[in-house]
Formats: structure tokens, C-alpha cells, sequence
């Protein structure tokens, strides 16, 4: 009986012992999280490219913006004052914002903009998410030229699941316009035609040496034998889902919206507005010059796009030009896919793999099915024809999610009225399936051409499983869809081609180690199927990330429930708030 005490009593201060052991640890890795504070200021600069100065909005005078570094578990508090002339927001592409749906940005959804002069500021921290996200102006097309990196390490004392690279550089792909990018939509909004495409893609905020007045500040990628660096690649793009290679080199994929996957190693990666990918590039290739070069992946048949093609040279050191002159060094040139490769970006988005086995939900509560497309409506009556409806045959290009176009208000955010309970802002009717069923990939009837207007949402109960097909459609041309969704990662446990069978597709399904994203690419012609557990309160938009797309109204809301108790409910509105 003693000997049995004895054992007890020490089994007893083992679990003690233990115990307060996990309570330090938790304790330590809860004081090595940092508090950064930022101060952004939306402003007009001047900047000079493609042989013309033009006053462009900018974050702190930098184009593209500054690039903040953060650690898992760090809280961001970022002061945005608006010294610009245009209503402003700041999103956190990516970024889950647990409870904290006040700091996500799009105007008039989650918050009414930044006027000018005013300021607001964002809080919210970073939990569970490591690799690369950007930040970016949600406020008409303000996005152009507002945005930058953030990048995301792991916490204090941990490590990548990789070896260490010795650089890390951030690829910003965007798009440049030799005009005012909001005076360009503006002009499309009026006349309801495509807008004008734009003038240049850029690397870093420039466009490289195939463009005017552009060779000088072509930006240069270091690099040096033996050594392994990480590119962390973002689609800044606006409007453009755009391929990207280095020449002579593999690119390691090793992480994507913030997730670590699998590594696979490709010659050529594809981003759609808004994704992102890390990837790791060895320095294995005779020391010399090479050119990463970028340019549009075009999937909508007939319809234009700027193909144009921007270039980075990637520069060894050792190179024996580094030390005398390399302006008389011509770069190796790579072989970009054509502007339709659909095969090529079949390949690379389908290997994308989760680093581990995952918990996918597997029972599901709401098993919802989206259309999506381009359409067109009727010249309304009191328009004049010939100045406001210059789309196809006097209409007005738009778009929409299940027949519905989508409209933002304009006298109070959706979330704000969801909070308050508050009428008349938005309904909670928005389709589960489509009205009709119809071919969705064949020939279209033109009577599902024009959608019905309406700022509707999907509500969910707190916790609640769900799983959406989005279903591409051949209204006006199919098209690759990147569509994102604020306020969640989800999984994409498959994709294919033509009309998704609810009793054949599911055997594609993949429920142990699908990747996980915050945007997905819905093939042209076909369809993708997403899954995420609804446990972030809040009105979320899901919206297509080509700009053109969501001002058309391509989006919807998912309004999800608070839960039980502080800690599964959406934090009170902070005082600073702009009001509408």
C-alpha cells in the first residue's frame, strides 16, 4: 500500500510538473508574439513610366507599397489616413480576421470607406497562417497601383518545413495603365463596354526592357551559385490571370496563400488575381543573366487582353558581366506558354497537394452549387443607347452568381447592418442552386443572359459544414474565375471540365490532403469544389478577383452566426469606424 501511495504521489507531481511545463511554454511562445504598429498614408505621387509622369495613389509614396514582415501570432495595428481625393479601404487579402471582420476592408461591405481626410485604424492578428499574403485597396479600382506584400514567418523558434533559403525576394505582378485607372472604369461604368486593357504588365512595380523608356530600371533578381532562394509571387494583376518563368530554371513549389503544400517542382507557375505562390529557385545554371518574364494566361475565347510581356532579370553575382559591364549581356530569354494553355495550367494546379494529411469536413451541412459568368443586359429605357449601352448589340456588360448580379450599397456596410439587425441594407434570399438548370458549359439560351440585380447573402449557422460547387458557365465566353473568398481558407478537393455530376465527380474528390487556399482558379469551362467549416462570424464576400468581374457583380455574402459565448462571436465595431 505504501509503495502504491508512493507511486501515486509521484505520478501526481509528474502531472504537475508537466503541466505547469506546458504552461510556460505557452507562456513563452504567447511573449515572443509581437505588437507592430504602421502608419499608411493614401496620397497622390507622381511616377514616371512608360516614357509619361502621371499622379498616380499611392500607400506612403511607394509604388508598389511597403512590404510588412509579421510572425505567426503577431497583432498588426495599421493607421490608414486618406490624403488622397478618393474614398479609400484596405483589405488584408487572406488574411482568416477571426472576429475581427471590422479590419477586412472592402468598401461597404465590412465597413463604409475612408473619406478623404479622414482616417481609420486596422487591427486584427495573424493566427495559424504562415507564407506569403498581400494587402491591397478594395475601393473601385484604387487597387492598380495600392498594394504591396505581407509576409508572413513562422513563429519565434520555428522553422520552415524547408531548408533555410538564403534570400527571400517578393515578385509583385501588376498591371499598368497610361492613364487613371478610376477614369478608366469610370468611362466603362458609363458607357457599360469592357474597359480599356491595360498599357503593361509590371515585376516590382516596373514593366522591364520589351516596353518604352523602361531598360534602366528594369528590376534585377540577385542570386549566386549553390545558393537557394524563396520568390514569393503575387498576382497583383487587376484584371489578368498571368504565367510566370524564370529561364533555365525549376521552380520549387513549396507554399500558397499562406499554406505550405507539398513541394513539386515546375518550369512555369499561373496566378490568378489575388493568388499567390512561393517557390524555391536553386542557383544551379552557369553564372550569367536570366530573364524572369511574366505574361497573360487569356482563357475567355475572342475577347482582348493586353499581351504584353514584362521581364526581371535574374543576376548571378559571379557573374563575369557583375564586375564590368552587363548592359552588353543579353539575358537568356524563356519560352512562356501561350496566352491559351489551358493544359499547362492543368497540370499546375491540379498538383497542388496540403504538406499533411488534413481534417476535411467530410459530413455536409449546406452543399450549395454557384454559377458563374459574364452577361449582358438591356439598354434600360431612359438611357440613351449610343452613349450609355456600347457593349455587344447596345447593351451593358455584367455579371453574376447564380442569376444574381450583385449590388453594394451605399448608406451603411453590410456588416454594420448585420451586427445591428438593421432593414432594407441587404436580404438573406440569395439562391443555394441556380433558378434554372440549363447546359451550363453548352449553348446558352439568351434568356439566362441577363441576371437579376440585388444585394443578397447566403446566411450560415455558426459551425456549419459547407461545400460549394462553382460551376463556370459559357454566357458571353467562359473564362478562368478566380475566385476568392474573405474571412476563410478553404479546401479545393477537386476540379474538372464541363458540367460537374454530382454521381461521377465526387470520385475526384480529394479528403486527405487537398490544398488550402483563399483563392481558386475555376477552370474555363468547368468547375471547382470548395469546402470550409463556417466558424468565423461575420458578413464575408465571396467575389471573382478580376476587378472588371465584381464591378459587373460577380459576388455574394455569406453571413455567418455568432456562435455561443464572446469567443465564437464577431468583436463590437471599433470607435474609429468610418461612417457612411
Amino acid at each position: 500500500m505504501e509503495a502504491l501511495k508512493s507511486s501515486f504521489a509521484t505520478s501526481r507531481c509528474s502531472l504537475i510538473f508537466f503541466g505547469l511545463l506546458l504552461l510556460f511554454a505557452s507562456a513563452m511562445s504567447s511573449s515572443q508574439a509581437k505588437t507592430q504598429l504602421h502608419d499608411f498614408v493614401i496620397q497622390t505621387t507622381p511616377v514616371k513610366r512608360l516614357c509619361k509622369t502621371h499622379n498616380i495613389i499611392t500607400v506612403n509614396g511607394q509604388y508598389p507599397g511597403p512590404t510588412l514582415e509579421v510572425n505567426n501570432g503577431d497583432t498588426l495595428i495599421v493607421k490608414v489616413t486618406n490624403k488622397a481625393r478618393y474614398n479609400a479601404t484596405i483589405h488584408w487579402h487572406g488574411i482568416r480576421q477571426m472576429r475581427t471582420g471590422w479590419a477586412d476592408g472592402p468598401e461597404f461591405v465590412t465597413q463604409c470607406p475612408i473619406r478623404p481626410g479622414g482616417s481609420y485604424t486596422y487591427r486584427f492578428t495573424i493566427q495559424g497562417q504562415e507564407g506569403t499574403l498581400w494587402w491591397h485597396a478594395h475601393s473601385s479600382w484604387l487597387r492598380a497601383t495600392v498594394y504591396g506584400a505581407l509576409i508572413i514567418r513562422p513563429k519565434q523558434g520555428d522553422s520552415y518545413p524547408f531548408t533555410k533559403p538564403k534570400r527571400e525576394i517578393p515578385i509583385l505582378l501588376g498591371e499598368w495603365w497610361n492613364a487613371n485607372p478610376l477614369d478608366v472604369v469610370r468611362e466603362a461604368t458609363r458607357t457599360g463596354k469592357a474597359p480599356n486593357l491595360s498599357d503593361a504588365y509590371t515585376i516590382n512595380g516596373q514593366p522591364g526592357n520589351l516596353y518604352s523608356c523602361s531598360s534602366r530600371d528594369t528590376v534585377r533578381v540577385p542570386i549566386d551559385s549553390g545558393e537557394t532562394n524563396l520568390l514569393r509571387v503575387v498576382n497583383a494583376a487587376l484584371n489578368q490571370a498571368l504565367f510566370f518563368t524564370v529561364a533555365n530554371h525549376k521552380l520549387t513549389v513549396v507554399g500558397a496563400d499562406a499554406s505550405y503544400t507539398k513541394p513539386f517542382t515546375t518550369t512555369v507557375i499561373m496566378l490568378g488575381p489575388g493568388q499567390t505562390t512561393d517557390v524555391l529557385i536553386s542557383g544551379d545554371q552557369p553564372p550569367a543573366r536570366y530573364y524572369a518574364a511574366a505574361r497573360a494566361y487569356a482563357s475567355a475565347s475572342g475577347v482582348p487582353f493586353d499581351n504584353t510581356t514584362t521581364r526581371a532579370i535574374l543576376e548571378y553575382k559571379s557573374a563575369s558581366c557583375a564586375v564590368k559591364n552587363c548592359a552588353l549581356t543579353k539575358p537568356v530569354m524563356p519560352v512562356l506558354p501561350a496566352f491559351n494553355d489551358t493544359a499547362t495550367v492543368t497540370r499546375f494546379s491540379t498538383s497542388f497537394r496540403s504538406l499533411r494529411n488534413v481534417e476535411v469536413p467530410t459530413v455536409i451541412d449546406e452543399n450549395l452549387f454557384f454559377t458563374i459568368g459574364v452577361g449582358l443586359k438591356q439598354c434600360p429605357k431612359h438611357l440613351n443607347k449610343t452613349r450609355r449601352c456600347q457593349g455587344p448589340n447596345g447593351t451593358r456588360f455584367t455579371a453574376s452568381m447564380n442569376n444574381v448580379s450583385f449590388v453594394l450599397p451605399s448608406k451603411m456596410s453590410i456588416l454594420q447592418a448585420f451586427e445591428k439587425r438593421v432593414p432594407g441594407v441587404f436580404t438573406t434570399d440569395f439562391p443555394a442552386n441556380p433558378p434554372v438548370k440549363f447546359d451550363y458549359t453548352g449553348n446558352v439560351s439568351r434568356s439566362l443572359w441577363q441576371p437579376v440585380l440585388g444585394t443578397k447573402g447566403y446566411r450560415l449557422k455558426f459551425g456549419s459544414r459547407v461545400q460549394v460547387v462553382l460551376q463556370d458557365t459559357s454566357i458571353v465566353s467562359p473564362e478562368n474565375h478566380p475566385i476568392h473568398l474573405h474571412g476563410y481558407d478553404f479546401y479545393i478537393i477537386a476540379e474538372g471540365f464541363g458540367n460537374f455530376n454530382s454521381k461521377t465527380d465526387t470520385a475526384k474528390f480529394n479528403l486527405v490532403d487537398p490544398p488550402l487556399r483563399n483563392t481558386v482558379a475555376v477552370p474555363v469551362n468547368g468547375w471547382a469544389v470548395i469546402r470550409f467549416v463556417a466558424d468565423n462570424p461575420g458578413a464575408w464576400l465571396l467575389h471573382c478577383h478580376l476587378d472588371v468581374h465584381i464591378g459587373w457583380g460577380l459576388a455574394m455574402l455569406f453571413l455567418v452566426d455568432n456562435g455561443v459565448g464572446k469567443f465564437q462571436s464577431i468583436e463590437p465595431p471599433p470607435a474609429d469606424l468610418p461612417l457612411c
